[in-house]
């Protein structure tokens, strides 16, 4: 069967996403200095939850009923949510932040072999796996290989945070069934972070105890609305649009450009200062997404023939 290919359009919401979620690092920046990781994390799915469903009924549209449609919403809620945020946030409790990013950015590498075992039309291509090799050691070069020394310390933690990569990869191929069920993105990503929110709820309430913190600021409330509104609420709609149109492993991707965006505004907002390594690490991203696209390499093979 033909590959998935993306357009302008699907790459422009690509791009767009992985703002949204490189955005996620500067709110939780704010965040984890008042709030516990269970309280940010129910937080974000329980406000995106409100929003999104505030806008369901506002547009006419109507959440399903049916026991099917609300299972494959918990099984997205606890792959694409609970199952990595929870592997995530314990494992960032024991690693740095950069190694965590790097093996992050293993999710497309995943995403190529289980799509290509679980699908018909996700194929592993030379051009892919290539690319997805050249992306992530961008993201290795830009966030500095300095980090990778920590290797073999901690290996549970690290095994976490793949464990969260590799739970994110089988959440691409299973959100594939919401377009097959005839669901706008606004439904599946309405009922994913309603699921995830109850879920999430009885953890953070057994484990953080909410009610025993102190009143949160006005900066930590802003935090929170900007996670949950726009890296969640907005982010998942864009999310399954992608999917519906392009696929799961090319959606994985936007794990390639996060780091990217959060680098960017890191620079834009904080005044952080972009390296030599930065640049040199977009570049080998940028030519990692080209291999996988595979419309540019071919135009230069025609040209050459």
């Amino acid at each position: 069967m033909q590959q998935k290919q993306m357009g302008l359009a699907e790459w422009g919401m690509l791009l767009v996403l992985s703002l949204l979620w490189g955005g996620s690092f500067l709110f939780n920046g704010i965040l984890v200095k008042s709030l516990p990781p269970f309280t940010i994390v129910t937080g974000r799915v329980l406000i995106a939850a409100v929003a999104l469903n505030l806008i369901v009924r506002a547009t006419g549209h109507a959440m399903p009923r049916d026991g099917k449609a609300w299972a494959a919403f918990f099984g997205m809620g606890l792959l694409n949510n609970m199952i990595p945020f929870c592997l995530i946030v314990w494992g960032q409790t024991h690693i740095a932040s950069g190694l965590a990013s790097i093996l992050n950015a293993t999710t497309p590498l995943f995403g190529v072999v289980v799509a290509h075992l679980l699908t018909a039309d996700e194929k592993m291509t030379g051009n892919r796996l290539l690319g997805v090799l050249v992306g992530f050691a961008g993201v290795a070069y830009m966030i500095g290989f300095d980090v990778l020394r920590d290797l073999g310390a901690n290996v549970l933690a690290q095994l976490a945070v793949l464990g969260a990569a590799l739970s994110y990869s089988f959440a691409g191929i299973f959100g594939r069934r919401f377009r097959q069920m005839g669901m706008a993105p606004l439904i599946p990503a309405a009922g994913q972070v309603t699921a995830s929110t109850i879920l999430m709820l009885p953890i953070a309430l057994i484990v953080d105890q909410p009610w025993t913190l102190a009143a949160p600021s006005a900066e930590t409330w802003m935090a929170l609305l900007g996670l949950a509104l726009l890296s969640t609420a907005v982010a998942y709609v864009l999310f399954f649009r992608i999917l519906a149109t392009s696929g799961a492993t090319n959606l994985m991707l936007v794990t390639f450009l996060i780091p990217v965006s959060a680098i960017l505004l890191g620079a834009a907002i904080l005044g952080e200062q972009l390296q030599a390594k930065h640049l040199i690490g977009m570049a080998m991203i940028a030519i990692g997404l080209a291999a996988i696209d595979g419309r540019l390499f071919a135009r230069v093979r025609r040209r050459e023939v």
